[in-house]
């Protein structure tokens, strides 16, 4: 099982929701089970480094079906994951899996403001998939 476009566009808009109403702009990046991009926003008076942020983060949350700030960067596999996939991955966090029924879907990733900020847009696109929480 694949996220579909339908899904991704409802985790974007509604992890850009949850951004106005914490009165932030963000970037936000919905990937595939295996962390290509599938839906991309940048929303006004977001900072242009964002965007490869929030794909970055996204990334390493389909990577490793964590949190991105859960993973400790300076493991050795995890260095020499990033390595292989070109050190796009990047493990602050502001990026959640998409996992349904234990099904990795894909990811969303948010980047643009705080740490917790980011993570708390990037939270309620996964609530409002219906994806299984921690």
């Amino acid at each position: 099982m694949a996220i579909t476009l339908d899904e991704a566009q409802k985790a974007l808009s509604t992890a850009i929701e949850r951004a106005i109403e914490l009165g932030i702009a963000v970037c936000v990046s919905i990937c595939d089970a295996g962390g290509r991009l599938v839906l991309f926003a940048r929303m006004d008076q977001s900072n242009w480094a964002s965007i490869y942020g929030s794909q970055g983060k996204a990334l390493t949350a389909a990577a490793t079906r964590c949190k991105s700030g859960s993973i400790p960067p300076d493991s050795i596999v995890m260095q020499r994951i990033s390595e292989l996939e070109g050190r796009n991955m990047i493990y602050a966090k502001g990026a959640v899996p998409l996992i349904k029924n234990g099904v990795l879907l894909g990811a969303i990733g948010v980047g643009g403001a705080s740490a917790d900020l980011d993570e708390a847009c990037a939270l309620a696109a996964a609530q409002a998939l219906e994806c299984d929480m921690e």
